[in-house]
Formats: C-alpha cells, sequence, structure tokens
C-alpha cells in the first residue's frame, strides 16, 4: 500500500514526465490512426526500438508515440541485458516474427546489438544509433569508450550485485543512484533522472569487456546522433563510431539520453533513417 507522501511523489513525477513531454512537444495520440506508406505507396517498415543497460524500454515514451501518429509500427524490444551473444540472438530471433522491412533504432549498449543482430538479415534496410555503440568485429564495449581519446567515468561509479547463474567473474552492474542524474541524465528534470536511477535495469558486466561479431553497419546503411554532452560513451568514442561505419551523422547538444532530452531530434532521424 502507497502512503500519502508515497503517492505525492508519485504524482510530482508523473506530473514532471507530462509537463516534459509537453514543453518537448511530444504527446500521445489518443488513437492510432490508418497506417501510413512510404512515396512509392508501400507499407512504411516497422520500427524497433532497443535500449540499454541501466535503462528500459520507457525511454522511448517520448519517441514511441510520435513515429506510430506518423503510421510507422513500432515496437520497443525488451532488452535481456544479459550479454552481447545473448542479447544479440535474442534480438535476432525476435526479427523473425517481423514481416516487411525494418529499422532498428539503438541507445548505448542497445547499439552492440543491432551491430549483430542485423547481419544478414535481409529485411533490416538501416540502423540508427543514438548515442550508442557501433562495434567493430572483436571490439569490446569497455574498448570502444577509448576511441578517438575519450574517458568513461561509468566503470568508476558502479554498483555491483551478485545474480543467480552468472558464470565466474560476472555480476550485474548498476550505475551508483547517487551520481545517476549528473552522469546519466544531467540535462533532463532532476525528479525524472531520480526516477531513472530508482528503476534502471542491471546490465551484465561481461557485456564490458565480450567481443562483438561482424557488424552489420558493414552492409546496412545507418546513421549515427553524438550526444556532444555524454558521460557515458565519450562523444570522441561516438564520433569515431560513426566516421568507421560510414554513418549519416548529426550531432546534438545532449547527454548520453538525446530521447529523453531532445526526442524531436531523434523523431527526425529516425524518419530520415526509415525513407
Amino acid at each position: 500500500m502507497i502512503n500519502r507522501k508515497g503517492r505525492g511523489l508519485l504524482g510530482l513525477a508523473a506530473a514532471a514526465i507530462v509537463s516534459f513531454a509537453v514543453v518537448t512537444g511530444i504527446a500521445a495520440p489518443a488513437t492510432a490512426g490508418p497506417t501510413a506508406t512510404t512515396g512509392s505507396g508501400t507499407p512504411k517498415p516497422t520500427i524497433v526500438l532497443v535500449h540499454g543497460a541501466f535503462a528500459d524500454s520507457s525511454g522511448w515514451n517520448l519517441v514511441a508515440p510520435a513515429l506510430e501518429a506518423g503510421g510507422y509500427p513500432v515496437i520497443a524490444f525488451s532488452n535481456p541485458l544479459r550479454g552481447i551473444q545473448f542479447d544479440s540472438q535474442y534480438l535476432r530471433d525476435f526479427l523473425t516474427t517481423i514481416e516487411g522491412p525494418v529499422v532498428l533504432v539503438a541507445h548505448s549498449y542497445g547499439g552492440a546489438l543491432i551491430t549483430n543482430a542485423a547481419t544478414d538479415n535481409p529485411n533490416v534496410k538501416s540502423l540508427v544509433y543514438i548515442a550508442a555503440y557501433a562495434l567493430a568485429e572483436g571490439e569490446s564495449v569497455a574498448a570502444a569508450n577509448g576511441l578517438g581519446g575519450g574517458h568513461s567515468e561509468v566503470t568508476e561509479h558502479l554498483v555491483i550485485r551478485p545474480f543467480p547463474g552468472a558464470s565466474e567473474n560476472d555480476a550485474d552492474a548498476y550505475i551508483d543512484p547517487a551520481v545517476f542524474p549528473e552522469l546519466f541524465a544531467q540535462d533532463v528534470p532532476k525528479l525524472v533522472a531520480k526516477t531513472m536511477a530508482a528503476s534502471q535495469r542491471p546490465g551484465s558486466y561481461a557485456s564490458l569487456v565480450t567481443p562483438s561479431g561482424p557488424p552489420a553497419w558493414e552492409s546496412i546503411p545507418s546513421w549515427y546522433m553524438v550526444a556532444k554532452q555524454d558521460r557515458i560513451i565519450p562523444p570522441e568514442a561516438e564520433r569515431a563510431m560513426a566516421e568507421r561505419a560510414g554513418a549519416t551523422t548529426v550531432e546534438v547538444n545532449t547527454s548520453h539520453v538525446p530521447m529523453i532530452s531532445k526526442p524531436l531530434s531523434v523523431i527526425a532521424l529516425i524518419k530520415q533513417a526509415a525513407k
């Protein structure tokens, strides 16, 4: 049972989120419109949104309704966060259930998944990286953080907790809630950032050092959004990954979560990739 103080805090959090959506110009449609088509008259591709570590699918709550209102089928994929190989295979299998063209959009660690899961999948027409890991073959997340000479502070502020069945030297990693708002989402309302910190989903620690497989961006067109104030993935590393992938690149002056702080920019990039 939630007491009066708890109800008040929940109400404040909800109000902050609604107010933020209004300020950014994003609101969920009251009813779904008819399925739209591309200029050639073919159905629009399904947009699959992939969240990263320390987050969940709710991170796309300001983006998904706007895409749906534009006639795009949208699925916010639930990332298991059990390691690159398992998570990528999970997404690869998931994609086999979707008919027609697909646009894969990923944030942060989710980028490692689309990089692996889309390889040799002819239905995936484009990849969109939102401050995400576009890894090379054999590269790990930890190694990618050093690209371009940048430095990530995230590994200095992790809380490690065990989970059943973990392999040796593996565990769940959380970002310390005390530093989460300023490290992960410094440009969103503080109450929203604190709620994100409290509800974060952990990622497998082994994900940081697991080498990636053959990258899908070698054969699939990609788009990349660099977050210039990112404190999780260094912007220098993001630029290096985007250039290496030959991605159409835009830069925004945001924290690690542009889909929350700059959703209109994210929506515009996704729509560009979906044309």
